[in-house]
């Protein structure tokens, strides 16, 4: 089919077309040009006008954790005074220890609708629930195939539960990446938590299986000065120049977060190619502070965007990072919205090791969204980047294509009951609070 926006962002390095369109066969984009020449070398192809939107590549989050949503709200038993007590006080016990999967399952399925109508295609899900192995990932696998969307998933093994909970972690991504087709949407990474709950050994063994299936390996790495304190401490030295010790930094390693990091931190992941995701919002609800972004991307990191399963509206996020990077820095002209706009898009595909994900080029995977051109002030090829990042959010978005195929028609998901899956969620939220 033809889709014919009033402007078409083909991606954030490349100019926005007025009255430009786009070209759909199966699940790739291909023809990309006025819409004019488009409908006359394609006069029999179905159209799609939408005159009064922009088209633009689809969201990647590369980093959620879909559990996230059922703590939204939760009265906290024990209020944290720092990050060590925030994960031993309240997430771990009240919530990661408690779910199960008909929990899991609840979530999963709200938040993948919620990603849709933010105009998320892609997304990187770690999910922590000792007691919900095995077989939770599969469970989370049928869901997001349901939802179409591109979903990679992940368990994150740890040692703090002991020492076969671990060894069970390992095991349920070694079995979800290898029950994924190659040429299916949803796909797996290894995982494990931190170096603070994970031996030495036990991270080789993660990286070492990782590279054995020919994928990604990712940890949560330095969300505050607690890890980056731990591992000086404990070994006499920053957390990434323990991570080149152990031989696994490089550009197989996806790490989190990385917010408080040393001058050895930032040369290390940037010599070593590591790959970063950046959490603006959820590294300021837990206190961990504002990652050192701007310097990351100067040094030429691997970088993406990811909500934490804190808030999935990718627009917020992008605002997020486009936003506080400037306050750190003390700099306006950090972090423009091109930029951010990259790291939500084709900077995220990269950054999870997805190959024509990302952009709407000739070739490419047709993950797009349609949102709302109608702004108070004129749209212009010199603002259309600002006024998407700063003055949009999931309300302004009415289609969503995943691989050539919708997912989100005139702002509604398609075939989902929102209505019960919220009280499902209610329901499943409701048990683990109660505990």
């Amino acid at each position: 089919m033809l889709i014919l926006p009033g402007w078409l962002i083909v991606a954030s390095d490349t100019p926005p077309r007025q009255g430009w369109g786009l070209r759909v066969t199966a699940s790739r984009v291909t023809d990309v040009g006025p819409a004019d020449a488009l409908i006359a070398a394609y006069p029999d192809e179905d159209q799609m006008n939408a005159s009064e939107s922009i088209c633009l590549p689809g969201f990647v989050n590369t980093h959620v954790h879909l559990y996230g949503v059922l703590a939204h709200g939760i009265d906290v038993h024990q209020p944290p005074d720092g990050f060590a007590s925030f994960l031993e006080e309240y997430w771990w016990p009240q919530i990661e220890d408690v779910l199960d999967q008909p929990m899991i399952e609840a979530a999963t399925d709200w938040v993948c609708s919620e990603m849709l109508r933010s105009g998320t295609t892609t997304f990187f899900d770690i999910l922590e629930a000792p007691h919900a192995i095995p077989d939770v990932l599969l469970v989370e696998k049928q869901i997001v195939e349901k939802r179409g969307l591109r979903g990679l998933l992940s368990f994150e093994a740890t040692e703090r539960a002991g020492a076969q909970i671990a060894q069970d972690g390992l095991r349920e991504n070694v079995e979800l990446i290898s029950a994924c087709d190659t040429d299916g949407l949803v796909s797996g990474l290894m995982s494990y938590h931190t170096t603070f709950t994970c031996s030495g050994e036990f991270i080789r063994q993660a990286f070492g299986l990782a590279a054995d299936l020919g994928v990604l390996t990712h940890a949560h790495a330095n969300e505050s000065h607690f890890e980056a304190e731990w591992c000086q401490t404990t070994y006499g030295r920053s957390t990434f120049e323990y991570y080149d010790d152990l031989g696994v930094a490089g550009p197989e390693f996806l790490a989190s977060q990385c917010v408080q990091l040393s001058e050895a931190d930032r040369t290390i992941i940037a010599d070593r190619g590591i790959r970063v995701s950046h959490m603006p919002l959820s590294n300021c609800e837990v206190g961990g502070g504002i990652a050192p972004i701007s310097e990351l991307l100067d040094a030429g990191v691997t970088l993406g965007l990811g909500s934490d399963g804190y808030i999935n509206d990718f627009y917020e996020v992008m605002r997020g990072a486009f936003l506080l990077a400037k306050a750190r820095r003390l700099d306006p002209g950090v972090m423009p919205a091109t930029t951010v706009l990259n790291l939500a898009t084709e900077g995220g595909a990269r950054a999870l090791g997805l190959a024509k994900v990302g952009r709407l080029d000739i070739g490419w995977s047709a993950d797009l969204q349609l949102v709302d051109a109608t702004f108070p002030t004129p749209l212009t090829e010199h603002n259309i980047f600002d006024q998407l990042v700063l003055w949009r959010s999931h309300r302004d978005v009415s289609d969503v294509m995943v691989a050539g195929r919708w997912r989100v028609r005139r702002g509604e998901v398609l075939d989902a009951d929102l209505d019960q899956m919220r009280a499902r969620t209610h329901e499943e939220a409701n048990r683990l609070w109660s505990h």
